[in-house]
């Protein structure tokens, strides 16, 4: 049986949806328990004092792209059906630097948020709240901003395609980067431990 299941007919779209909920079940309940619950494990991050976050996110992009690239080399996956976003340049590098803000100032993105709302965390109800009135606003707003959100499509491109290299190149490269990603995050977590240390003694 080749994958992805849905789109070979195993099931189809009520129970897709029943499939879609247990897997954000489970989403979220890693994500609480990876601690990702709490503003202040999340902002730790841009403090470089705590980098779980950039290496549980790294380490879950990296299972998911080896196991595609291997799951598609033994015949078991077709990467053509796998659904891709489409790239629309501009107003998605917009939507991330807002999103980074967004972060940064609350602590959550809002998968996070959903988690933090979840254990009972006031600060994640607000701060889905806030994700509620953005998207009302942009809605209202999206007659003036209807252009700018389709522009610069790239349609449904990917790295391999983008730099015309191999997709098993590009699986090596960004898992040597994985690999010294989390090394420096290591160091980066111990330097600034020690460097607290020197300034609480």
């Amino acid at each position: 049986m080749n994958a992805p299941f849905y789109k070979f007919g195993l099931f189809g779209d009520n129970v897709s949806l029943i499939v879609a909920f247990f897997i954000g079940i489970g989403f979220g309940f890693f994500l609480e328990r990876a601690g990702f619950g709490s503003a202040r494990k999340l902002t730790a991050q841009f403090y470089f004092t705590d980098l779980t976050v950039f290496k549980v996110m790294f380490s879950a992009i990296i299972t998911a792209m080896l196991g595609l690239f291997y799951l598609s080399w033994m015949g078991l996956v077709d990467l053509s059906l796998v659904y891709l976003t489409p790239t629309y340049l501009l107003p998605q590098v917009a939507g991330g630097i807002l999103l980074g803000v967004g972060f940064v100032v609350g602590g959550y993105c809002p998968g996070t948020s959903c988690v933090a709302v979840s254990t009972g965390k006031l600060d994640g109800v607000v701060y889905l709240l806030g994700i509620i009135a953005g998207i009302v606003v942009f809605g209202e707003l999206f007659p003036f901003l209807g252009d700018f959100y389709t522009a610069t499509p790239m349609g449904q491109i990917t790295l391999p395609q983008l730099l015309n290299v191999p997709y098993g190149l590009v699986v090596f490269l960004v898992s040597l980067m994985a690999v010294g990603g989390f090394a420096g995050a290591t160091w980066v977590e111990k330097k600034m431990a020690s460097r607290k240390g020197e300034q609480t003694s």
